[in-house]
């Protein structure tokens, strides 16, 4: 088969059995090549009010020693209040439990840039211009 009797598709949202399959083969490739198993696991931490209401959330997953924050949201009126850093310790102490020793995340200028150093975060790239006008930052962080 060559690449020119391939039909390719492009969409807004993932066909599931699509996806599941994508990540199988990468997957399968990544542990022959590595030597390693692919571990990756979601880890979601959320914070509700007494009413039920969601209040903040982390999601991410962890991999080969590794925790990716890919998202961290408090509403508004609770930021700046602490809930950020549980969210964040809730999520890292996870990561302890499944055998992570490092995590790494990205946020944006007009994000948090400010809070991942306190939390005991380093900054370790930069990307600028993304989005237009801006820069996205990378940080890491040992957590042996």
């Amino acid at each position: 088969m060559t690449d020119d009797s391939l039909i390719l598709s492009v969409a807004d949202a993932a066909d599931l059995p699509d996806a599941d399959h994508v990540f199988a083969g990468l997957k399968a490739y990544n542990e022959a090549a590595s030597g390693r198993p692919y571990d990756r696991r979601d880890l979601v931490v959320v914070a509700r009010d007494a009413a039920g209401e969601l209040r903040g959330g982390l999601v991410g997953y962890t991999n080969w020693d590794w925790l990716y924050v890919d998202l961290l949201w408090v509403a508004d009126g609770g930021r700046g209040g602490g809930l950020g850093a549980r969210l964040l310790d809730a999520a890292e102490a996870e990561a302890r439990a499944r055998g992570c020793r490092w995590s790494r995340l990205y946020t944006y200028d007009f994000q948090a840039p400010g809070f991942y150093p306190k939390c005991g975060y380093e900054e370790w790239s930069r990307m600028e211009g993304y989005p237009e006008g801006h820069t996205q930052i990378w940080f890491r962080k040992t957590l042996a």
